[in-house]
């Protein structure tokens, strides 16, 4: 399937590099941050709120009509290799698509046009961000059904005579590493996606934090964080 997906985007020219491009990060985060807009919002220093304002549409129900459209984005960036990169929302956030998916999406069972060039064997190669590590691996317990009991991590699942009262007492799970991409991993754009520059619908005070270092904008140590404060 690599093989198939490399060629594939090979001949729709998608792995023209850039010199520039891997160089590049993009901060999409920078005009985010608007205290004057969040003030504005700022339902808790209003008396009277009105049905516009209480809703994300921003618009009047009452008076809304077929012609009545979201807003609309515009999500035609360059192809991959040429597009610079953006910079991470917080530590270990999933990385956004910076660049064109047109032909790349859906996902399929069958076709995953991600894999050609975010594969670590040839991300490098091609100037992609590498999967990483956590996407080969399996943190699920193993679950069976024994003498009509549920096993997970060869506990007993159940609050009567149960090792553990459900599956959020399992702590820390045994880490299974695998030699493929994780299923669990496979569909890329249920965490990664495209990015349009729009306006957010409502404003936002979320401001990331990167006093671990400024690497952490463009990489992740999420593999060294799984266990954090369950060890």
């Amino acid at each position: 399937m690599l093989k198939h997906s490399l060629m594939a985007m090979a001949a729709l020219g998608l792995m023209t590099l850039s010199a520039t491009a891997g160089d590049t990060v993009v901060d999409i985060n920078a005009k985010v941050q608007n205290d004057a807009r969040v003030a504005k919002e700022d339902l808790g220093t209003k008396k009277v709120v009105t049905e516009a304002e209480l809703g994300l549409r921003k618009s009047d129900l009452y008076s809304e009509t077929a012609d009545t459209k979201p807003v609309a984005g515009k999500f035609d960036r360059p192809a991959p290799g040429a597009a610079p990169k953006f910079e991470r929302a917080y530590v270990n956030a999933p990385p956004m698509i910076p660049h064109s998916v047109e032909g790349l999406l859906p996902i399929t069972k069958s076709n995953n046009a991600c894999l050609g060039c975010h594969m670590p064997a040839v991300a490098k190669s091609v100037g992609a961000t590498p999967i990483p590590a956590t996407h080969f691996m399996d943190y699920r317990p193993k679950t069976v059904m024994k003498n009509g009991e549920e096993i997970k991590g060869g506990k007993v699942v159940g609050l009567a005579k149960g090792d553990i009262g459900n599956v959020g007492d399992i702590k820390l799970a045994k880490v299974k590493k695998l030699k493929k991409l994780y299923a669990g991993r496979y569909n890329c754009s249920q965490c990664h996606a495209p990015q349009a520059n729009i306006d957010t619908v409502v404003g936002n005070t979320f401001k990331p934090d990167f006093s671990k270092g400024d690497q952490f904008k463009t990489k992740s140590d999420l593999v060294d964080m799984m266990n954090e404060g369950v060890q």
